[in-house]
């Protein structure tokens, strides 16, 4: 547990990709394959599901440091952490007494025996266990072990950063390391030893390969890309095809050994939640084995809105009335493997026409993609203008004769979306933000005019937390501060006086929501600095731009 600690302050004491890596490979490299296995799962992003409600934490930090309650809050404000809060408080409360007796636990007996060995007890034999073992933990054992209970161990480090670190410390290429990463594994000693043995790969039938990820498309003079810009970009047009860029989830259907697989970009196993599509996978009769790319989408008829897939996406159990109220298909646009053969290497073109080939005929919950062949910039543009009336959010741009890739390579495979609809609303709330932007107000709540109530009123209609620049954020924090009208808690009301204009994807009605609408994606565009409050847009006008709650 000490090692890991070290190792994850010195990830967070340093913002360089390359140190990271290093400080990472240094720790695997000599590290037992037992913690070895739980630091690869932690570091990757993979996490616990929370064992513990933070506000026991919080109640039982406090009680340890013997402060009261106005304190703990005050100093987490400031801190704007829990886990570091926690630790800095038991440090302080035992300054006079004994150092505690170094706790020698691995990692791995930590994760898999007491971490996990809370699971299914009592708050009150929780509350015993906890206390306990803040006492025998310095400040960075205490931060980490909270940090492991609340499930929110983040330090800046990628899944990418990690197949690195295990490629340099194991001699091994990265994208095997990446491939052994995929699909589901459980933080052991054995499953390290396959992920960093040189021995060829085996029995990988439920295994997805890395996804080859798009770039955005950044304009460089406007708000909008010009053709110009995007030719200066990519070329000549005819060098591309294009696609539509769909809303859904991106997954791989896997069909290898009798079996169907489907897994998710986030790397979640999905077979049980969409039936239709894995019966479908296996009644493909011009191939018993493959591997396809491609999106999961709500549809009937054509896409649906991205909210009746979220019905879907977190149900266990299946039944018919969920298929009925949400069908589901799985749009796909590539093919990756075919019976047994690794077709990624092959120009992009060789795997569309084998693609075509596997899918005649196809099931009705496996469509394929549309391509479009480039003309120009100019009829592409036009042909994205179609965007938002079929239910898309813009074109997928593919580079002609293009292998398939491992992440997010530059080149190749670009997103062009629809420039997102804006409106200018007025600030009513603030509050701080997390890590380094505790001590500063980031996290923003807007609101819009209800001109159906009398007199009008401001209503909420999102929070956004991106978009403005560090001084920007310096200059509001000031503002916010000497303009609160009341405090709850850690947000703060404020006057109503600034506008911002907010961009955001699509809008939907939603009976969930007080203003009745919900916003896809929010974040500022810009402070309007030259638009008062009264000119704030209206509820009416943003409705106006919604989508059904739910798909006819």
């Amino acid at each position: 547990m000490r090692a890991f600690a070290d190792l994850y302050a010195a990830l967070d004491a340093t913002k360089s990709t390359d140190a990271k890596v290093r400080a990472m490979a240094a720790y695997l490299s000599v590290a037992d394959p037992a913690d070895a296995a739980w630091a690869v799962f932690l570091l990757s992003g993979q996490r616990l599901k929370r064992l513990l409600p933070s506000a026991l934490l919080r109640t039982w930090a406090r009680e340890e440091a013997d402060i009261p309650e106005w304190l703990f809050d005050e100093s987490y404000a400031r801190a704007g952490d829990l886990a570091e809060t926690i630790s800095l408080l038991l440090d302080a409360a035992r300054l006079e007494a004994a150092p505690p007796a170094a706790d020698r636990a691995s990692l791995a007996e930590w994760m898999s025996t007491r971490v996990e060995g809370l699971r299914g007890l009592d708050a009150a034999q929780q509350e015993a266990r906890v206390r306990t073992w803040w006492r025998t933990l310095d400040g960075p054992g205490v931060f980490i072990f909270c940090k492991l209970l609340t499930g929110a161990l983040r330090v800046g480090v990628s899944r990418t950063l990690v197949e690195r670190a295990l490629a340099d410390a194991f001699a091994l290429d990265r994208a095997v390391v990446a491939r052994r990463l995929m699909g589901g594994w459980q933080p052991t000693p054995e499953f390290f030893a396959r992920l960093t043995s040189r021995a060829t790969d085996s029995d990988a039938r439920a295994t997805p390969y890395p996804f080859y990820l798009a770039s955005p498309i950044q304009p460089q003079s406007t708000i909008e890309p010009t053709p110009g810009e995007i030719q200066a970009l990519l070329g000549d047009a005819k060098d591309w095809t294009a696609e539509w860029k769909w809303d859904g989830i991106r997954a791989q259907v896997i069909r290898r050994g009798g079996e169907v697989f489907l897994w998710s970009r986030g790397d979640e196993n999905l077979t049980a939640r969409f039936p239709e599509i894995t019966d479908a996978a296996a009644r493909v009769r011009t191939a018993d084995s493959f591997v396809l790319d491609g999106e999961i989408l709500a549809w009937r008829g054509g896409p649906l809105p991205f909210a009746v897939l979220q019905k879907r996406i977190g149900r266990r159990t299946i039944t018919e009335r969920a298929l009925e109220a949400a069908p589901c298909v799985f749009l796909a646009y590539d093919l990756l493997e075919l019976q047994g053969d690794d077709h990624r290497p092959h120009p992009i073109e060789h795997r569309r026409d084998a693609l075509h080939a596997l899918l005649d005929a196809a099931p009705p919950a496996i469509v394929l993609g549309e391509t479009r062949q480039g003309e120009s910039w100019g009829t592409l543009a036009e042909l994205r203008a179609e965007s938002r009336e079929r239910g898309v959010e813009g074109l997928m741009l593919k580079r002609r004769g293009s292998p398939y890739r491992d992440g997010r390579v530059r080149g190749d495979w670009w997103k062009w979306k629809v420039y997102p609809h804006t409106i200018d609303a007025v600030l009513t709330y603030a509050q701080p933000g997390h890590g380094r932007r505790a001590n500063l107000f980031t996290d923003y709540t807007f609101a819009v005019w209800d001109e159906a109530s009398e007199p009008r009123e401001l209503v909420t209609i999102a929070k956004a937390y991106s978009g403005l620049k560090q001084q920007e954020i310096d200059r509001l924090d000031k503002w916010i501060r000497a303009h609160t009208i009341e405090r709850f808690g850690p947000v703060r009301r404020v006057e109503p006086f600034h506008v911002f204009e907010l961009a955001f994807d699509h809008a939907r009605l939603s009976s969930r929501h007080k203003a009745g609408v919900a916003l896809r994606f929010p974040r500022i565009s810009r402070w309007r600095t030259d638009k008062p409050t009264d000119e704030a847009d209206t509820l009416a006008s943003l409705r106006a731009l919604a989508q059904p709650e739910e798909a006819p």
